[in-house]
């Protein structure tokens, strides 16, 4: 019976010390997952502070950047678009502000472009190279796509600017010569 004495204070003894390193444990699981709180919450506010910082970059970037350029309509058809102006030719030197005598830009750009050569598409192209101011503004209002050939643009520029165009010299305008 000793035997059973010891081996229930025995076991008492071990039951008693489970229990004593069980709430150590329950204690250390605790402090442990209040540290852990702790560092998900650090970690959060670490996440917010480099999404802004983020943010204000990218901000930054946009507000650097400079603004496209204005978007216009093309009156040319997309065939004429497609086509590519050759990187050897050289640029038409005729500038037309709308003030001009429509005809003999006319007349200057074709002598310019006959010495260059080109499709009809490319004519198109760089006789629109050649207007400015009033001219551009103009050219820029035709509808899209309007435009489908160079005779039909040259026919529409000398329509639009034909009060510009020098008036025909007449006999009786020998008399005012001195």
């Amino acid at each position: 019976m000793a035997q059973v004495l010891e081996m229930v204070r025995t076991l008492q003894d071990n039951a008693a010390a489970s229990k004593v390193e069980l709430e150590r444990m329950q204690t250390e699981l605790a402090a442990s997952q209040s540290r852990n709180d702790e560092l998900n919450r650090v970690n959060e506010e670490f996440r917010r502070t480099l999404q802004a910082q983020r943010e204000h970059i990218v901000d930054e970037r946009v507000s650097r950047q400079p603004s496209p350029p204005r978007a216009f309509p093309m009156p040319f058809f997309s065939k004429i678009m497609g086509t590519m102006v050759p990187p050897n030719l050289v640029g038409v030197k005729a500038s037309f502000k709308g003030v001009e005598d429509p005809e003999a830009h006319l007349t200057a750009f074709h002598t310019q472009m006959m010495l260059s050569g080109g499709s009809d598409a490319v004519y198109c192209k760089m006789f629109m190279s050649t207007l400015s101011e009033i001219a551009m503004e103009w050219f820029v209002s035709l509808p899209e796509g309007h435009i489908t050939s160079f005779s039909q643009f040259s026919k529409l520029f000398t329509e639009q600017y034909i009060v510009n165009k020098a008036p025909a010299v007449v006999s009786y305008d020998l008399f005012d010569m001195r």
